[in-house]
């Protein structure tokens, strides 16, 4: 049986260096989310929504690999939250374009 020190060194976390560069990235994330809103051409622009969206997912994944320790865990916990939220992202965008929210800013429909 395995002690716990050895169950600890497979499971090892990001350091604190780590942790700060995340912070780093997010940080220039969000400022650049934040100014989006402020450039009338890239807000109507048909890229906005899309744009939007994929910085909000990057964002989210890197918050939840490591800051919510997903990363270092098992399998079937990655699994378990991945199935779910793919379930409900699809779900999410097949709304967006079924309310034209979506279609309209990529410029499908004029």
């Amino acid at each position: 049986m395995a002690s716990h020190t050895e169950a600890h060194a497979e499971h090892e976390h990001a350091s604190v260096a780590t942790y700060g560069k995340i912070a780093l990235i997010l940080t220039i994330i969000t400022i650049a989310e934040v100014s989006a809103y402020y450039i009338p051409a890239w807000e109507t622009s048909s890229i906005y929504v899309p744009s939007m969206l994929t910085m909000s997912a990057f964002k989210f994944f890197l918050v939840v690999a490591y800051y919510m320790h997903l990363k270092y865990e098992h399998k079937l916990f990655k699994a378990l939250f991945s199935g779910p939220l793919a379930i409900a992202g699809l779900t999410l965008i097949g709304l967006l374009f079924l309310f034209s929210k979506l279609v309209i800013r990529l410029g499908l429909l004029t």
